[in-house]
Order: structure tokens, then C-alpha cells, then sequence
């Protein structure tokens, strides 16, 4: 299953009503919690290069293509990121590699969205 799909079950199952990919935001993001100021977003490890993870690792062949796409997905998420919180909004940011287990996942939503 996708991941942001994973996340979108869970936290509807948890109660929480939200509104998706809201185009007047930044950057559209995947799940928006208006009356809480807070926002959840989704990233591929691959796409978004999470550094802590196996799943990000550059591919070995074209790298003139790869290096400043990925590059690229990083500057427009880190300018994202401070747009969302300039206005007002907690942001968290969920990896796919993170949906794997989903009582962890579950618990980090949990304390975010209640806080």
C-alpha cells in the first residue's frame, strides 16, 4: 500500500478529519489539519533523500540527471517547510521507510497531533 495512504488511514481511524493536498498552501501539502495548525506530510525516501535511510541512495548511472533533480526536491522542501511554519503551522514529516511499522507510526502521530 502506498504510503501516504497508510498514514491517511491511520489517522483517520484515530479521529482526526483533515483535508488533502490544499493548493493554497505551499508546496500542496498531503494532509492539512486547519483548526489545529498542523500539517502532515508524506516523503519517499528515494525522492526526498532521507539521510538516514538505505532507500535514499543516489543512482550510480546518469548522474548529471539525478544529482540536481534530487537536489532540487530538497531545496523545494526545505523552502516549503519555512513558508508552512511562517504562517503558522507545525509540520511533521513522515518517511516511507516509517510506515513500515505502524504502532511506532502511530504513536509519533499521536503525539504530534495532540500536542
Amino acid at each position: 500500500m502506498k504510503p501516504e495512504m497508510v498514514v491517511r488511514r491511520l489517522v483517520h481511524r484515530m479521529g482526526y478529519r483533515y483535508r488533502l493536498h490544499v493548493t493554497d498552501l505551499p508546496g500542496k501539502p498531503d494532509l492539512v489539519f486547519r483548526r489545529l495548525n498542523k500539517i502532515i506530510e508524506v516523503r519517499g525516501c528515494f525522492w526526498h533523500q532521507h539521510g538516514r535511510c538505505i532507500d535514499s541512495h543516489i543512482p550510480k548511472s546518469r548522474l548529471d540527471y539525478w544529482l540536481p533533480k534530487l537536489e532540487r526536491n530538497q531545496s523545494r522542501d526545505a523552502a516549503n517547510l519555512r513558508n508552512l511554519k511562517a504562517q503558522g503551522f507545525r509540520v511533521s514529516v513522515v518517511w516511507e521507510c516509517e510506515v513500515k511499522n505502524e504502532k511506532q507510526l502511530a504513536t509519533k502521530l499521536g503525539r504530534f497531533l495532540n500536542r
